[in-house]
This record gives structure tokens, C-alpha cells and sequence, in this order.
């Protein structure tokens, strides 16, 4: 089994050594940089599966920092690993990229489960045909284009790739989690407030057939819910 490539920021010397051996001994590959600055160009050096970062760092912040990497690499997860507990700091670590938010001090066993988590989401497929029935309707996802008898609704491309998401797990939930990580790339409360919006939107365009439902699962995600 491939080692899960890590790279990982931390300023605290001993902290990240503890964290690097911890993971390490894990059948983790990781990469520990102390700088911000060397950080930026480290990464673009070389192919990682997933970030570990700190916000506090010298010369380049973490949250400048996430940004660079996500323009760089759009798709690669984000984990901030940090002292600060303000509301405020763990929305502006969503909002510059950040996937996931860890308190210090932290448990290895809790990294793992997240890190874990996060490539899970990020990194699993949706697979499906160009042109699929759904109820009454066909949803041709390679021309964003849904279907009903004669009449054609052209759908944006996020409203495909929110459609397309639901349609590859048929009548099983979706947690909300994986579907702002496959339609927008990041979980932040923006994009979060953003899929309430966009899943009102598909449940109107499939209004035509009372017997296709998008149930909302509380706390959990959503259920497209296709008779068969």
C-alpha cells in the first residue's frame, strides 16, 4: 500500500517532530517544514496528497500560505492546526482554503481520523454516464442539460456537478460535507449557505415529477431519492 504523501508546516520544533515520527510510524511519507516562506516553495516542488498546517508561522502566515497552495494545487485537502479558538480565525482558515480545522493540543489518533476523512471525500470519484434517466427526466451532465419530454433546462455548470453528485449515489445519503468538497472544493459556511440555495433550485427543476425527492437528512446531508 502507497505511503499517503504529508506535507506538513509547523513552527514548534518539538511539536512537529512528535507529529512527523507519530505519522511516520503510521505509514505516512512526510515532508515538515518551519517557514512560511520556505514552505511556498517546498510544496511546489514536489507532489503531496494533503496538508497539514499551522496559522502562527515566521515570514508567510498560514492562511497566506493556504492560498498559495490552493491556487497551486486547487484540490489538494487542507488541514489548520492551530491555538487560535476565535470564531472569526476558523472562518477566515475556511475561507482561505482550509478543509478541515484542529484545535491544539490535539490527540496523533484524531489527525489520522481527518486526515483520513479528508482523502476519502476529496479523492473519491463520481463516476457516471454522459446521459442518465432519472424518473421522467434525462440528465445529460456532458451538455449540463436536463430534460423533460421536449423541453430542455440548460443548467449552470455548478448546478450539473451538484446534480451529477446526487445522481451517482441514487437512493443512498450524501453527507453534506462530500458535496461541498465535489461541487465547490471547500466546506466553508459560505459555500454551505451557497448548497441550500442551489439544492432548492433542483428540487424546482424536478418538480415535474412528484416521485423524484431530495431529502434533506438533518445533520447528515441528503437523500436523491429515484424510484427505479
Amino acid at each position: 500500500m502507497d505511503k499517503i504523501r504529508v506535507f506538513y508546516v509547523e513552527d514548534e520544533p518539538f511539536l512537529g517532530q512528535i507529529v512527523r515520527e507519530s505519522l511516520e510510524s503510521r505509514n505516512f511519507c512526510v515532508e515538515m517544514v518551519t517557514d512560511g516562506r520556505v514552505a511556498a516553495d517546498a510544496f511546489a516542488k514536489s507532489e503531496y496528497d494533503i496538508v497539514v498546517l499551522d496559522i502562527m508561522l515566521p515570514h508567510i502566515d498560514g492562511l497566506t500560505l493556504a492560498r498559495t497552495i490552493r491556487a497551486h494545487a486547487p484540490q489538494i485537502p487542507i488541514i489548520f492546526v492551530t491555538a487560535k479558538v476565535q470564531t472569526e480565525d476558523v472562518v477566515k482558515g475556511f475561507e482561505s482554503g482550509g478543509n478541515d480545522y484542529l484545535r491544539k493540543p490535539f490527540s496523533m489518533e484524531e489527525l489520522i481520523v481527518r486526515i483520513h476523512n479528508l482523502l476519502h471525500l476529496t479523492q473519491k470519484p463520481v463516476t457516471l454516464q454522459a446521459a442518465v434517466t432519472l424518473g421522467r427526466f434525462v440528465f445529460d451532465k456532458n451538455r449540463h442539460e436536463l430534460r423533460f419530454g421536449a423541453a430542455v433546462r440548460k443548467l449552470s455548470h455548478r448546478e450539473s456537478k451538484l446534480l451529477e453528485t446526487l445522481a451517482a449515489k441514487l437512493n443512498t445519503q450524501v453527507e453534506r460535507k462530500e458535496i461541498l468538497l465535489q461541487v465547490w472544493g471547500d466546506d466553508s459556511f459560505f459555500n454551505s449557505r451557497n448548497l441550500d440555495v442551489y439544492i432548492s433550485r433542483l428540487r424546482e427543476y424536478l418538480r415535474a415529477d412528484p416521485d423524484i425527492q431530495i431529502i434533506t437528512l438533518k445533520g447528515v446531508g441528503y437523500q436523491f431519492v429515484v424510484p427505479g
